[in-house]
């Protein structure tokens, strides 16, 4: 049992939700969102993004799962039945 219910249902989120605007080191990236191969949902991000360190320029890989508490939980809509 989750601690805490998640207020959104599945289909909802994943209808309404919008992607979000996440920056790194001054550099705009987008977190799209997602339903996740564990059933939980959110946004994610995977991108590779410019950094500048002691004035050398490093490309950094960026991974970023933001999930929502407790939707893994979320009820599956059922498959329609086929007749």
């Amino acid at each position: 049992m989750p601690k805490t219910t998640c207020p959104i249902s599945r289909p909802d989120f994943l209808a309404k939700a919008e992607p979000l605007r996440i920056e790194v080191g001054g550099v705009p990236l987008i977190a799209e969102p997602r339903e996740f191969s564990t059933g939980s949902f959110g946004w994610y991000l995977s991108a590779k993004a410019p950094l500048t360190v002691d004035g050398k320029l490093l490309s950094v890989q960026v991974g970023m799962n933001l999930i929502v508490v407790g939707s893994k939980e979320t009820p599956r809509p059922t498959p329609a039945a086929t007749e």
